[in-house]
């Protein structure tokens, strides 16, 4: 007798055995290319998400330090400078240095001032109609600089940077008006520490001052907030101890006056006999000294909603 049938049946079960490995091997296979596919989609997924923020922070970081764009013609050195009849005047190449300042040219007066600042608004209240009435007679130039280095001090609104472009607005599109614009933004100071105001307060607050022109390009100016850039770049030049008509190399915050270059040490309380005080020693004996009894001329008025 053989054994074929016992081989037979043994042969077969070594080709089942065959063939399973064989379909095993093939889905492990498969299960390998899958799981490769898997990856690789994974991978070309992140890459993609990671090239689309790489592009976005670049976009940001390059918006961050583009330069700001040019501020109003009347603001060349960041501040505008007020002259005879209360009107701006064109501003020199370079701004003088208490060294530059000859006896026959009339007391120049430099205010560096933050519309949220309190004591900036104490100072104008004392003294802004008695720079007015010097100013108004030639006797004096006034450059004001706005600056906003309270920007966090009104709950996110960012109302000291927004004032100071408003400020700009009026300087570009209105220069005659803005030292009465100045004046009405001191005068409806809002607190520190508040939202300050809306910008559609600020536009009634500032187009609301009587002469106003180009209210409409003013209004559009505010909204779109179109120098705060420029303002804020100022601020930093400014606060980093580029401060132009002083010899000062640190600056010591809002607000500096200054006198022919000399810097004016507020007292407590401000008053305006003091300053007129300081306003003659620091003319000398120019021909220009201005009198420190001058009747102030009156403000331009200004209604605000």
């Amino acid at each position: 007798m053989t054994n074929r049938p016992e081989g037979d049946a043994r042969a077969a079960r070594n080709e089942r055995r065959e063939a399973a490995r064989q379909r095993a091997q093939r889905a492990r296979t498969q299960q390998k290319r899958r799981q490769r596919g898997t990856r690789l989609g994974l991978q070309i997924g992140l890459g993609v998400v990671l090239l689309a923020a790489v592009a976005v922070v670049t976009l940001v970081l390059v918006d961050s330090v583009k330069p700001a764009g040019p501020g109003p013609s009347t603001m060349s050195q960041g501040g505008i400078t007020i002259g005879e009849g209360l009107r701006p005047v064109r501003a020199s190449s370079s701004s003088p240095t208490p060294d530059a300042t000859d006896a026959s040219d009339p007391v120049r007066i430099t205010m560096y001032v933050d519309y949220l600042c309190d004591t900036c608004a104490q100072f104008e209240d004392a003294n802004s109609e008695y720079i007015a009435s010097l100013v108004d007679s030639g006797a004096a130039t006034v450059d004001i600089h706005p600056v906003a280095v309270l920007t966090n001090r009104s709950q996110g609104t960012k109302y000291s940077l927004r004032a100071a472009n408003a400020a700009a607005c009026v300087a570009d599109r209105s220069p005659d008006q803005f030292y009465a614009v100045n004046q009405a933004l001191f005068a409806r100071q809002p607190d520190q520490g508040t939202s300050g105001l809306t910008d559609a307060q600020l536009e009634r607050l500032v187009t609301g001052v009587d002469g106003v022109q180009d209210a409409a390009a003013i209004r559009d100016c505010i909204q779109d907030q179109t120098y705060a850039k420029w303002v804020d770049e100022r601020t930093a030049d400014v606060t980093g101890g580029d401060i132009p008509g002083s010899s000062l190399d640190e600056f010591p915050g809002p607000p500096l006056v200054l006198v022919n270059g000399k810097q004016y040490e507020l007292t407590a309380p401000i008053t305006n006999d003091d300053f007129r005080t300081f306003v003659v020693s620091a003319a000398g004996a120019s021909d220009a000294t201005p009198s420190p009894t001058a009747t102030p001329t009156p403000s331009a008025s200004a209604s605000a909603g």
